[in-house]
């Protein structure tokens, strides 16, 4: 699936490229064949890296390990959502100062190729739109409706503050911004994409700007006068047709995005490309004398809430996992792989006569299993229910001012109750339960949405727990992502009304009553809480395989979220996020349906384990 484009990175091979100088400006244009800096030839090897995606405290040695493989350049997006969290309320501080993620760049002698286009992709959530967009019905993200064009124009000016002066015509190390990202795979308005170049144009973006898309929706997503980047295309002469086609017969030549790897999705086999095959497709397209962005070299981990999904007229929802591994030279844990060495001896031979490869950083902490850390308190989230909002029919996520996480709906039942319960435009997954005893789990990925409901006397209570598993990130429904019970419930064909509605939207663990456990399992979501003691910290992993389906939080970070039924069954925890002395882990389970005494870590992933 072609999506995404990286558009980045267009730097020249490690040693072949002028070092960065701190303070100086340089040119950066377009010839005929090649990318020229200051006016010399450039071709560019460049690794994909997302600073959101990685722990401020290890940029740095992320970005050094890509510079020892050979590359020359970072790619990232710049995600709106986690820096426009709510509207008109700006985050650059932390993991998201993405300009300080640049200057690291610059001062490891690492070019950067900026994508700070409103839409990502990028299995993130939503693509990058925040999501409080949706609360406006008539809005329509991607596209020229006026509320959306103001929204983002607002954003990218904010951008444009932290991220213009750091172009290189400026003294900074941007080579170039990318505008849209595969819009030829969403439409093909050109008066949009003119619009997107005018917004990146008045944020500051004075520098080059480019498309890109993959091949097939070339023609609906470039801009004339902009470089066309390709994507998802490695034969060395149908890339150089490709742009010439669509940039006045020349070049010069660029694939945004070159795949070693895949991500995953829950509850589908895991992803991964052959080491050996895409050390000859580099070789080849090196030896071509055309730029490439590897998407992705290091992948990391998609915390939070912000794993995204697909979802086409051919394929159902599919919601992505947490890991986000990629099967990328640089693992999870920005450990090198078989495959970064592979690639590594390719770009070795390109080098010019005279020039060698950094030395590969020793990294200086090592991954290990931590001691069994023992429950402590078991905190049941039914009988932590705060204040409701109440309605005739259930509000969606959105409509509660809720962006992530879960959301309880609770009715009576004032008849006694047989027959067919339906959920109309469930989103995405919903636990139901009578009088407080679990009676069935709806999942959208498997086109659930209804249940037979059997002998339930009068005045019982129905409450629908629903989870969003992540918005739809690419494909022809990015615009339909609204969560929660988008719609009604029905009974026996009957609309049912009278809702109170609980918010969780688990922004942190504090304020639960935890209990010790009875070693029950009462399948109702709990959750664990546990504390253990270090001496000295290093990364680890935890292993959820005990678990059920949920998040799992460590010194009040969030790791992402867990599923049993694979292919991911390990939360990296990073050492950053650990400390000597007492730490504290906390584990939302929606399901509950063991008993759970303890908490284990590994010193490795678990990526490619299945479960029905």
């Amino acid at each position: 699936m072609l999506k995404r484009i990286v558009l980045c990175a267009m730097l020249a091979i490690a040693g072949s490229v002028p070092s960065i100088a701190q303070t100086a400006t340089h040119t950066f244009a377009l010839g005929d064949k090649d990318f020229l800096l200051d006016g010399k030839p450039l071709q560019m090897i460049s690794g994909e890296m997302h600073y959101e995606r990685v722990p401020r405290e290890y940029w740095r040695e992320r970005i050094k390990m890509a510079k020892a493989m050979g590359l020359n350049t970072i790619g990232t997006y710049v995600f709106w959502n986690a820096h426009e969290p709510l509207q008109g309320h700006y985050d650059f501080t932390g993991n998201n100062d993405v300009a300080e993620f640049v200057r690291i760049c610059k001062e490891e002698g690492m070019w950067v190729i900026m994508r700070p286009s409103p839409y990502a992709c990028a299995e993130w959530e939503f693509g990058g739109y925040p999501w409080w967009l949706l609360k406006d019905r008539n809005m329509k993200v991607r596209s020229k409706e006026p509320s959306f064009i103001n929204a983002y124009r607002a954003y990218m000016m904010e951008v444009g503050k932290q991220l213009a002066p750091l172009q290189v015509n400026h003294g900074g190390n941007i080579l170039m911004v990318q505008i849209e990202n595969e819009y030829g795979s969403y439409s093909n308005d050109k008066e949009y994409l003119a619009q997107n170049e005018k917004i990146f144009r008045d944020a500051g973006f004075d520098g080059l700007l480019f498309t890109c898309d993959g091949p097939s929706q070339m023609p609906a997503g470039y801009l004339p006068g902009f470089l066309p980047a390709v994507n998802g295309e490695d034969n060395p002469a149908k890339v150089k047709e490709l742009i010439n086609k669509y940039h006045n017969g020349k070049g010069p030549y660029y694939i945004a995005e070159w795949y070693p790897g895949w991500f995953d999705s829950w509850g589908k086999p895991h992803s991964g490309s052959n080491a050996d095959e895409d050390a000859k497709k580099l070789d080849e397209v090196l030896a071509a004398g055309i730029s490439i962005n590897m998407y992705m070299f290091h992948g990391g981990t998609t915390r939070d809430f912000m794993n995204g999904a697909n979802m086409s007229r051919n394929e159902p929802y599919s919601p992505q996992t947490s890991s986000y591994d990629y099967d990328a030279p640089l693992n999870e844990a920005g450990d090198p792989t078989p495959k970064f060495y592979k690639l590594r001896n390719v770009i070795a031979k390109h080098l010019p006569a005279g020039q060698t490869l950094p030395e590969i950083p020793q990294k200086r902490r090592r991954t290990y299993a931590l001691e069994v850390t023992k429950v402590s308190g078991v905190a049941n989230l039914f009988n932590n229910l705060g204040l409701p909002t109440e309605s005739e029919r259930p509000m969606s996520f959105e409509d509660l001012d809720q962006g992530y996480g879960l959301v309880l709906y609770r009715t009576t039942l004032a008849n006694a109750s047989n027959g067919l319960l339906k959920i109309k435009q469930l989103r995405d997954y919903a636990t139901v339960y009578v009088n407080g005893k679990r009676l069935a789990v709806l999942d959208r990925r498997l086109g659930q949405d209804s249940v037979q409901l059997a002998g339930v006397s009068p005045n019982s209570t129905l409450d629908i727990l629903v989870e969003n598993n992540g918005r739809i990130n690419y494909g022809p429904y990015l615009t339909d992502n609204r969560k929660g019970i988008t719609e009604a419930v029905i009974l026996n064909g009957q609309e049912l009304l009278g809702w109170k509605m609980y918010k969780f939207p688990l922004n942190s663990t504090s304020g639960f009553k935890y209990i010790t456990s009875n070693g029950e399992a009462i399948q109702q979501p709990v959750l664990y809480r546990g504390t253990f003691s270090l001496r000295g910290v290093g990364d680890t992993y935890l292993d959820m395989r005990a678990f059920g389906k949920g998040i799992a939080f460590v010194n009040g970070h969030n790791l992402g979220k867990y599923w049993y039924i694979g292919p991911q069954q390990t939360l990296f925890v990073p050492a950053a996020w650990l400390k000597k002395g007492t730490n504290e882990i906390v584990i939302f389970d929606e399901l509950h349906n063991t008993d759970v005494k303890e908490i284990t870590t590994i010193e490795h992933p678990i990526l490619n384990e299945l479960h029905k």
